[in-house]
């Protein structure tokens, strides 16, 4: 069957929802498979876009980036991305790639996405001691998981073999594209433990309040008497307790936010770096260099210039002098 034909081969209900009213949407997809499918996969063109559009659904989703740099966003994580790129996602973790760039002129920017339940393969396929990688992998893609450039150029080929394949032979090249996922030496896990609410613990709605208040005052100065005051306890009760149901210390996770922030405030092209500093939380742009260093790895100038982006433009994108 032609490409172009399976790109319509899965009805979608799409319910959308305002999050911010000057760029955010979110998408809940619900995909209706034919009787003879029991995954999808389809190939997009991509466009240009100047609005983020989260998107979620139940299945699971792969998705493999062609000729494109912008703008990742998954849960919590928020980065640039240079094309090849290879994702898996589990189900319902918002995501979007906001396309800012064609790589190659001479050639249309591509995705292929492969929407899947993992029991189509069996329950009891999955228990089993072979399977215990993929299990353990399809667990961490409820945050997302990026794949290096290696397992990118063995994943491609079988994926778009998957576009052409008919009957058992999907199965059979589903399963080795399984297999070059799991047998990946490396990958990246996106967004953050304590992104996935439905993993936490008993004193997950304890958490909840807790990174609601952070969210809701990330702008401003939080002292620890402040945020343990939220959940009534001592500060010292607070630290020891976030740091159990997170892995890390308040100060790191603040630090974190802010950054996330302001680096999408980056990327968005709203503002420069001196005013991405101001309105994500920091009052002095040493410190905020300081932290975006620790955060992202790179200053940000440098994690602007990564994708070709003035970083001394105003807000509305135009330079200072």
């Amino acid at each position: 069957m032609a490409a172009d034909v399976l790109a319509g081969d899965c009805a979608r209900n799409i319910v959308a929802g305002e999050n911010d009213e000057r760029i955010m949407k979110h998408l809940y997809e619900n995909f209706v498979f034919p009787s003879d499918r029991s995954f999808t996969v389809r190939r997009d063109t991509l466009e240009m876009k100047k609005y983020v559009t989260f998107k979620s659904h139940l299945h699971f989703e792969i998705a493999l980036l062609e000729n494109c740099r912008g703008k990742r966003l998954i849960g919590d994580h928020i980065d640039g991305f240079d094309a090849p790129e290879l994702v898996l996602m589990g189900s319902y973790l918002p995501h979007c790639w906001q396309y800012q760039q064609v790589k190659d002129p001479s050639c249309l920017p591509q995705c292929y996405v492969i929407h899947f339940l993992p029991g189509f393969l069996g329950k009891e396929m999955l228990e089993t001691p072979e399977a215990r990688k993929l299990s353990e992998l399809f667990s961490l893609a409820a945050r997302g998981i990026l794949f290096p450039g290696d397992t990118v150029d063995r994943a491609r080929p079988l994926i778009q073999q998957l576009l052409l394949e008919e009957g058992f032979g999907r199965i059979s090249l589903f399963i080795q594209l399984m297999d070059v996922l799991v047998n990946s030496k490396t990958y990246t896990v996106l967004a953050s433990p304590y992104y996935n609410a439905a993993e936490w613990s008993p004193d997950s709605q304890k958490i909840s309040k807790v990174f609601d208040f952070i969210y809701r005052n990330f702008r401003n100065e939080i002292s620890l008497q402040e945020v343990s005051a939220v959940i009534h306890m001592s500060t010292t009760g607070f630290c020891r307790f976030f740091k159990q149901n997170t892995k890390k210390t308040f100060t790191d996770v603040l630090k974190e936010v802010r950054i996330g922030h302001a680096a999408k405030l980056l990327l968005d092209g709203t503002h420069n770096v001196s005013g991405a500093c101001y309105e994500s939380g920091y009052n002095n742009l040493s410190n905020f260099n300081k932290h975006f260093k620790e955060v992202k790895g790179r200053s940000p100038r440098d994690f602007l210039k990564q994708y070709e982006i003035n970083p001394d433009r105003a807000p509305g994108g135009t330079s200072q002098q």
